[in-house]
């Protein structure tokens, strides 16, 4: 057999020599074998070089001209036949919201012709592409208008600055009443170094009012990230200062505005308290929870299987496990950006990490009642809790513990698992999957005022099976919370079960359960064979004590005894390790066996 090289192959499919070598690497082309630090690739090998993913990309042009792309595009037909005047999509971050923005704003903006970037498509096999490049176009999006104050008000205003250049044309020959206002709204757009929004109100419906005039037909507005502008500036504590403008800007263009066809926004959640939404003729808001357009946002298992065949993967039990699990309507959905990720670079770890949400969330906690932290507990405890979920009013603007269940949903941390209630919006919430497993483990660092890393060095002195480092770090623990925190045995048992919790991909977390002849405290049943399985007894020492450290040991001693008399590891295969722990407020001695 004849052999070319990785440059020769290269000039052959028209792609770089890198590209051909990470393809050898990754198995894509048949019968290519290494020869010392080379790679040789049959002559007659069919090289047929897999396109790009599309991570980060979020412009639809871009992605379905250079990237492996899901088609999405049938999401066009249900909007169009809905026919709402508003629609609201509200779905965690990195769900393809902007891709599919991108998308609908290609499709229907006049000043563009679209047929050759969607004639791959499944929309284009349907009577909807009658109205392809029909209507002028507004898109917009507020996903980076985050951090500070000034960061906030300069990314609004120069995404509506970008779009009046666009249309530059469309402000020629105005009548003096008309340049009299283009320029007072202009020059508040141009004044970045403003501490709010104010003047800026009309900004958008002055833009749709030209438009209008100049084409003669009525605007399609896409606005991506709505929200976003609203979360950050309450995390960032200038709320007060953004509000009326940000307001006033989305109200008058989608509410009051004559010249609006159909608008279309995306976000993590409604706002409810500025008025946006109120009395909006015809507002079509589609959440987590609602089967229409379910299937547009994510990507469904059929999508999942044949994109990581494609790459040379298998839809395991180990994916699924990993980024499986969201529940959006009745279809069971994968985060994209976590596939993508993984399909890329074949690692079966974490990829999604919703840092403003997870700000908002920690920020919120603060604010959470007791019935709030029970059920956190018990969310904890069982992997699941049946509980009141709000998803159309946001946290910071009613502070409920329904709210906040619901600001979970929305942002992806938790799941709706089964309707239990519909007319209470009772529901069954749960983790969704291990990779999100994993962000709770940062909230449960924070939910117990655990210093940051804290969690992993305990977590992996015990799975590592070093005693002495283990109670060195659990003791530090026992200083972080209030003295009045830790009362009694439930104390310590919900702490170290929260902590735990971060384990379960591994571990069976079992609490209060019976087994045996009684019933245990905690137990973790290791899920692979040769792996250690734990068993954890907690007791506390009432009142004062003389001889504080021989009444600690005593009680770890009988914790062993109790956890061997009652056989509380009858269940357990392999090692099984014993573990005592005796507390009398933040004093703590341990026997391990």
């Amino acid at each position: 057999m004849d052999y070319i090289s990785c440059e020769s192959a290269a000039k052959k499919m028209g792609v770089s020599a890198r590209r051909i070598q990470q393809m050898c690497k990754q198995k894509e082309i048949v019968g290519a074998i290494k020869d010392g630090r080379n790679w040789l690739i049959p002559d007659n090998a069919i090289l047929s070089p897999k396109k790009p993913l599309p991570i980060g990309v979020s412009d639809f042009k871009s992605a379905i001209t250079n990237y492996y792309y899901v088609d999405k595009t049938l999401l066009i037909r249900d909007f169009l036949n809905a026919i709402p005047m508003v629609s609201l999509f509200t779905r965690p971050r990195r769900f393809g919201k902007t891709l599919n923005m991108s998308m609908m704003a290609s499709f229907f903006d006049v000043t563009k012709d679209s047929k050759y970037i969607f004639e791959n498509t499944v929309i284009m096999n349907s009577d909807y592409i009658n109205e392809m490049n029909r209507y002028p176009t507004i898109f917009i999006s507020f996903a980076n208008a985050k951090r500070d104050r000034e960061s906030i008000i300069t990314t609004i205003k120069k995404q509506i600055l970008s779009e009046w250049a666009k249309y530059e044309y469309v402000f020629k020959n105005l009548n003096k009443y008309d340049q009299k206002e283009h320029d007072y709204i202009e020059s508040n757009l141009m004044d970045f170094h403003s501490n709010n929004l104010n003047g800026i109100n009309d900004a958008l419906s002055f833009l749709m009012e030209r438009l209008y005039a100049y084409y003669n037909k009525q605007v399609m507005v896409f606005i991506d990230e709505y929200d976003t502008p609203f979360i950050e500036a309450h995390v960032n504590d200038c709320y007060e200062e953004l509000r009326g403008g940000l307001s006033g800007l989305l109200h008058n263009s989608l509410k009051t505005s004559d010249c609006l066809k159909y608008a279309l926004l995306t976000g993590i959640q409604r706002v409810a308290k500025e008025n946006i939404f109120s009395d909006l003729n015809n507002l079509d808001v589609n959440s987590v929870l609602d089967t229409a357009y379910s299937e547009y946002f994510g990507f469904n298992t059929d999508e999942v299987n044949q994109l990581l065949n494609t790459y040379g993967l298998t839809l395991n039990d180990d994916v699924k496990s990993m980024y499986d699990g969201y529940k959006i309507g009745s279809i069971d959905i994968y985060n994209p950006w976590s596939i993508l990720n993984y399909a890329q670079k074949k690692e079966l770890i974490p990829y999604w990490i919703n840092t403003s949400a997870n700000t908002m969330i920690k920020e919120n906690i603060k604010n959470a009642d007791l019935d709030y932290k029970d059920q956190y507990e018990d969310l904890i405890k069982n992997g699941y809790l049946d509980t009141q979920v709000n998803t159309q009013t946001s946290f910071y603007e009613v502070k409920s513990t329904p709210n906040l269940w619901g600001l979970f949903v929305n942002a992806g941390y938790l799941t709706i698992d089964k309707v239990i209630d519909i007319t209470d919006s009772f529901y069954r919430i749960r983790i969704p999957n291990q990779e999100v497993n994993r962000e709770f483990r940062n909230l449960t660092e924070y939910y117990l005022s655990l210093n940051e890393g804290q969690l992993n060095r305990l977590l992996r002195f015990l799975i590592q099976e070093q005693p002495d480092e283990f109670i060195k770090e659990y003791k530090n623990i026992l200083m972080l919370p209030s003295y009045h925190d830790l009362k009694n045995e439930n104390s310590y048992h919900m702490m170290m079960l929260g902590m735990c919790l971060c384990l379960s991909r591994d571990y069976e977390i079992i609490s209060n359960r019976e087994a045996g002849k009684g019933r245990f405290d905690l137990v973790l049943k290791a899920k692979y064979s040769k792996s250690t399985s734990f068993v954890l007894e907690f007791k506390y020492l009432k009142g004062t004590s003389k001889n504080l450290e021989s009444d600690l040991d005593n009680l770890t001693n009988e914790e062993i005894e109790q956890i061997q008399s009652k056989n509380y590891s009858f269940d357990l295969k392999e090692e099984v390790i014993y573990i005592g722990l005796a507390h009398h407020g933040k004093d703590v001695k341990m026997k391990w066996g």
